[in-house]
């Protein structure tokens, strides 16, 4: 039993799940008009959706891609990869928990944010997992899916898609692409042998790749402004936004002028810190 928790866990990837859904969440009480009492229990119930869903896509993501998964280092050991779970087990657990996350956000909060979440768990496990095998410009069609928990909490909160819930996503997805591009800088061997094509230059590692993570890094810079801008947000949030954002163009820099994986991996750091730092920084000014 102890065994199959872990394999669920690690179907699901609880770690990167909660760090998709806390971005939800986070949203989702920025939603929350200030004054108004916050409801514990539909908190919970948007974390719980979110989870399922997310594990979800997870799950097929693993099922579709177990063969490669199998052949790289970082992921041989995954439940469905090494043989511990069969691809029917992992296909049911993800009809069954996609199915119960999409009813709870409906029958909660309402249809609008339900069918975003179907959408986006469309939209990662069927477009961008076979994507990236063909072309890089998987990252950006997986960018969208990465972001949508954001605009999923504002709408949850909201009921409407309003400018609050864009500016979040538009954050959301600037940030990963520096992000996702340290990763696949530093794996790139890895992802190489599996077949995988994430960065944005043919070459691999290049100048041309580490110019991309650094013009989207500097975009975020104009998208952290707009939260005060639209006064969701006020000058603590703005200053502590703007630091992150700098710190951010900074570690691209030196990405462009030292290319090798230390630097990317500066790059990574700072992009696990920048979100949470960001997102409560917002939430906090919100709050106080």
């Amino acid at each position: 039993m102890k065994q199959k928790f872990r394999d669920y866990f690690q179907l699901m990837k609880f770690t990167l799940s909660f760090t998709v859904v806390f971005s939800s969440v986070v949203c989702y009480l920025m939603a929350i008009p200030k004054g108004e009492p916050v409801e514990v229990v539909l908190v919970l119930l948007l974390f719980v959706a979110g989870m399922l869903i997310t594990g979800s896509a997870n799950a097929i993501n693993q099922v579709v891609e177990k063969d490669t998964d199998a052949v790289m280092s970082r992921t041989s050991k995954r439940p469905v990869a090494s043989g511990r779970m069969s691809p029917d087990e992992a296909w049911s657990f993800a009809l069954i928990a996609g199915t119960i996350g999409v009813f709870i956000m409906w029958y909660v909060f309402n249809g609008t944010s339900a069918l975003l979440s179907a959408f986006s768990l469309f939209l990662y496990a069927f477009v961008y997992t076979p994507l990236k095998k063909k072309h890089s410009i998987a990252v950006l069609v997986g960018g969208i899916p990465g972001a949508l928990p954001c605009l999923i909490g504002w709408v949850a909160g909201t009921g409407e898609l309003s400018i609050g819930g864009w500016i979040l996503f538009g954050i959301q997805f600037f940030w990963q692409f520096p992000h996702f591009w340290a990763i696949a800088w530093i794996a790139y061997n890895d992802y190489a042998k599996a077949g995988f094509k994430l960065l944005p230059s043919v070459g691999g590692p290049t100048k041309y790749a580490a110019v991309q993570a650094l013009l989207y890094a500097i975009m975020l810079i104009p998208l952290g402004i707009l939260p005060y801008v639209w006064e969701m947000s006020g000058v603590i949030s703005l200053v502590i936004v703007g630091l992150a954002n700098a710190f951010m163009v900074w570690q691209c820099i030196r990405l462009f002028n030292e290319m090798d994986i230390k630097a990317a991996r500066r790059v990574m750091f700072t992009s696990y810190i920048y979100l949470p730092v960001v997102l409560l920084a917002l939430l906090a000014d919100k709050i106080y």
